[in-house]
């Protein structure tokens, strides 16, 4: 089918026919690159956006921003959220939509934590905010145990678009000057959730405060997440994760829990986003937004979709040679 395109194209364009070599090129990758974009993985994101408001929502400068960081990831935790109306986030998600509009009937939904905190001037949400035509959530839970200032408030996603079709993110933003204890509690928030949905591929994600004086080398003794070898830390203690040039720190981390979950992710994907570099803005603009950068994982295919892709280069590759002959 390919090459009576384009035989169809050269033979309706005698002008055509000079750059045949070209065109027997560009068609076929053109269409393997498109299908590569559809099986190219699953992003999940972690951003502490510093306390997010109606007002910073308003700054129709900021907004374009994080709707440009927020778009790349299928499901994207905002921590430090201060949106107790809800008008801050709806905002957000109708930038989302009308941008993914222009190229398809994509949207964004979000589920949302009620304020968290110990005091009323504080009061803090964790907000999940994803893909309504590649994720979907099966279950909400609000943790209440100790000892956490802000308790996770833990989602089971559901998702035929990755090599593991359900899984459970924990998120955390640690209170700083106790994260050893909060990071720790995590394991007795994974042993509840993962026995009440009998699920066990667990990712925790957030603002952990998991380095630097916060959190040294010598806690970690203290931290069942660092002294199980079934957990598995993605964004490594050298990384930094804050904006300013003055700190040089890994408080924002992902880990997963067991090698099915493990498996599942691309090698190498647990990563910072430096949005500043990628979109060229200064650091005080960037600054303006977070002094925290987005992390992100890739969590890979399904199976069957990566098995497609060799006969596609396979066919590709068929139609260059006939091309050519």
């Amino acid at each position: 089918m390919l090459r009576l395109i384009y035989r169809s194209v050269v033979s309706t364009d005698p002008a055509m026919r000079g750059r045949s070599a070209g065109l027997c090129l560009l068609l076929p990758l053109t269409i393997f690159s498109l299908f590569i974009g559809r099986v190219s993985g699953f992003k999940i994101c972690s951003y502490n956006v510093q306390n997010f408001t109606l007002s910073k929502a308003s700054d129709l400068r900021m907004l374009h921003t994080f709707t440009r960081v927020v778009s790349r990831c299928d499901i994207c935790l905002l921590l430090h959220v201060v949106d107790p109306d809800g008008k801050a986030i709806k905002a957000l998600l109708s930038n989302l939509s009308r941008k993914l509009f222009r190229y398809n009937r994509d949207r964004y939904l979000s589920v949302a934590s009620k304020g968290l905190g110990n005091s009323p001037g504080d009061m803090q949400q964790y907000v999940f905010i994803y893909r309504a035509h590649s994720v979907k959530v099966t279950g909400q839970y609000q943790y209440t145990g100790q000892p956490f200032v802000r308790p996770p408030f833990v989602v089971r996603f559901s998702s035929n678009k990755t090599a593991i079709p359900e899984f459970i993110l924990i998120p955390l933003h640690s209170d700083p000057d106790q994260a050893v204890q909060e990071i720790d509690g995590l394991y007795d928030v994974f042993v509840e959730v993962s026995t009440q949905w009998n699920n066990t591929n667990v990712m925790f994600l957030g603002d952990f405060h998991a380095g630097c004086a916060y959190v040294t080398r010598s806690d970690r003794k203290d931290i069942r997440l660092y002294s199980d070898s079934s957990f598995s830390w993605l964004i490594g203690d050298r990384e930094d994760t804050t904006v300013n040039d003055i700190t040089n720190c890994a408080f924002d981390r992902i880990v997963v829990h067991g090698q099915t979950f493990l498996k599942a992710i691309q090698p190498f994907s647990g990563k910072v986003f430096n949005f500043g570099r990628e979109f060229k803005l200064p650091q005080r603009k960037v600054l303006e937004m977070s002094d925290h950068f987005p992390i992100e994982v890739t969590l890979k295919s399904p199976a069957l979709l990566l098995q497609a892709t060799p006969p596609l280069i396979f066919l590709c590759i068929s139609v260059i040679v006939q091309c050519f002959l």
